[in-house]
């Protein structure tokens, strides 16, 4: 055990450091200046200016995401400490390993109301898995050691870090390997065998399962596992908007995606089914629509690590508290020792691929002769190829990026999904890139999600951040538009950006690319889309932004309007329901 006399600024650069930090994303201010100095000594650390708190919280989120590893981004005390506030909400709902430090003022000003105090520790409680104050700089080891392992164990999540600014400046002996002493946090990673055998029993019984699949598989990095149970028991899989890439979308046992705008395969394939497998997922309300209506006739074996997500929505008949990796490898083995046939299921898999093909996700052009974003979207992931990363912001363009980019990896896909947090693309691709560098990265963003985070299109370019962005730009607030011209008689209240409009572009993408360092490329005619495609591919000296001018009128289908049972399903508009529940 080492000990050493160094200030509590020191001890926060050293023990990251020692935790195998090698990135972090941040805004200097004065509550967190002391730690910053020796920031700039440390030749382990990377440290990326963001021009806005809240990027450096998605970018944090995004390196996090694409790697597996604990992403860190760090702010002043006040508005510093509050503009990441979103970006940990985003992180607490999906589940991304997070550790976001923040100056604090002096101990003895808490309370005081302080210039640029704010009590950042209350304000995340709701939002973290954990939130620390810390006034004295002995205690800093064991805080930063303890960090790390909360945000990365268990259910991932972020955690917070205030430390106020006296103790930074304070010295203190820096006591390393620290003594973490986590008093109630235990999470349990191995099932109990019998509920194992449980499960083996109802997966034997049932006519219909579905393997129902949460982002947790790509937490647990479980993909292999995964693949592995599919094919053993033969059961169609659905990947949830957070799961997309956790079962490769070239596999004949993918039926896509479930919920609001999922496809229609995987949709009633739920509706219908008698066995929900369910791998880390949460029966978020996007999937579940009305979730007295949901999966009527199923039961439920639910896998989760968070205890507290079992039963909270639906009831379990089988609850697994686990690791998804080690309960799949123990339930492959359960179902391999007792059931010695391959179940074919030939009737349910029948009437499943009668659905594929009587709905395949398809899409319309529309009349004002716009280009049709699913077109744009679609050709963006054929050209770039599963290997890239895609991150989305929130809306329409997340929607269509989900649906038509084919995903065969995990980690492939990053986006908003339980927050749905406007602004998230292109800091997230940012930090993707930085802990990706060797992988073509996307950000496919709307022209609203755009404006929200666009400066960190400077710290691409002055960084050498080559990240590719494409604005799929209708010129409004395209999801919100949607349900004004669906439930709102085409009240289009404030929902107009004029962004690409005929006759003003406020702002012109193209200028503010060029004025960013950027290269900017507008395209209005779908022969110039493979070219402007492969254009930004190419250019590695800078980034690339593409201004897309699409059709406002297109729209997400298919579509289980908010609050109705997902047998309600609308394949496109004007059309009825596709299954109405009966047989």
């Amino acid at each position: 055990m080492s000990q050493e006399l160094m200030t509590g600024a020191q001890a926060i650069i050293r023990s990251l450091e020692l935790l195998g930090i090698d990135t972090i994303f941040g805004l200097p201010g004065g509550a967190i200046l002391p730690t910053y100095d020796p920031l700039m000594d440390s030749k382990q650390i990377r440290h990326i200016l963001v021009r806005h708190e809240q990027g450096a919280g998605h970018a944090a989120e995004g390196y996090a995401s694409a790697t597996g590893k604990l992403g860190v981004c760090i702010a002043t005390s006040g508005p510093g400490a509050t503009n990441l506030v979103t970006a940990i909400a985003d992180a607490h709902m999906d589940s991304v390993p997070l550790l976001a430090i923040t100056g604090q003022v002096g101990s003895k000003l808490i309370g005081t109301d302080a210039f640029q105090e704010a009590d950042i520790v209350g304000i995340t409680m709701p939002i973290t898995k954990h939130s620390f104050l810390v006034t004295r700089a002995e205690d800093i080891p064991e805080v930063m050691a303890s960090a790390y392992l909360i945000a990365t164990t268990g259910r991932p999540g972020p955690v917070l870090v205030d430390v106020t600014k006296d103790a930074q400046v304070a010295k203190a002996p820096f006591v390393w390997p620290p003594k973490v002493d986590l008093p109630g946090y235990k999470p349990v990673t191995k099932a109990h065998g019998k509920q194992i055998q449980a499960a083996a029993q109802l997966i034997a019984e049932s006519q219909k399962p579905v393997l129902y699949v949460g982002g947790g598989i790509i937490r647990s990095r479980a993909s292999e596992e995964l693949l592995k149970l599919a094919e053993l028991i033969n059961v169609p899989v659905v990947t949830t908007l957070m799961a997309r890439g956790a079962f490769p979308d070239s596999h004949p046992q993918n039926l896509g995606m479930p919920g609001m705008h999922g496809t229609v395969p995987a949709v009633t394939s739920l509706q219908k089914s008698d066995l929900l497998i369910t791998l880390g997922a949460r029966f978020d309300d996007r999937v579940t629509g009305d979730v007295k209506s949901f999966a009527p006739g199923a039961k439920v074996i639910h896998v989760d690590i968070d205890p507290a997500e079992i039963g909270k929505i639906r009831f379990a008949d089988v609850p697994i508290v686990g690791d998804l990796k080690d309960v799949i490898t123990e339930l492959i083995a359960e179902i391999s020792s007792t059931q010695k046939k391959k179940p074919e299921f030939a009737e349910w898999w029948k009437f499943l691929n009668g659905l594929v093909e009587r709905y395949p996700l398809g899409y319309t052009h529309e009349e004002d002769g716009k280009l049709s974003p699913q077109y744009v979207i679609k050709r963006i992931g054929e050209l770039s190829g599963p290997e890239a990363i895609y991150a989305a912001g929130v809306g329409q363009h997340q929607m269509w990026s989900a649906q038509f980019v084919k995903y065969e990896r995990p980690n492939s896909w990053l986006n908003s999904g339980g927050a749905g947090t406007m602004g998230y693309a292109v800091p997230a691709a940012m930090g993707a890139k930085v802990g990706q560098p060797e992988r073509l990265v996307w950000a496919i963003d709307g022209d609203g999600c755009f404006q929200m985070t666009n400066q960190e299109l400077a710290t691409c370019t002055i960084n050498n951040i080559p990240i590719k962005v494409a604005v799929i730009n209708n010129s409004s607030l395209g999801m919100v538009r949607q349900w004004q011209t669906l439930f709102y008689d085409k009240r289009y209240s404030h929902t107009d950006l004029n962004t690409g409009t005929d006759t003003a572009m406020v702002p012109d993408f193209v200028k503010l690319a060029d004025a960013y360092g950027c290269l900017g490329i507008r395209v209005e005619k779908e022969e110039d889309i493979d070219a402007a495609i492969k254009l930004a591919i190419e250019t590695n000296d800078r980034p690339v932004v593409i201004d897309f001018i699409v059709s406002r009128d297109s729209m997400v289908w298919p579509m289980v309007a908010a609050g109705l049972s997902n047998d309600e399903v609308q394949y496109a508009r004007d059309s009825a329901p596709v299954w109405d529940g009966r047989e």
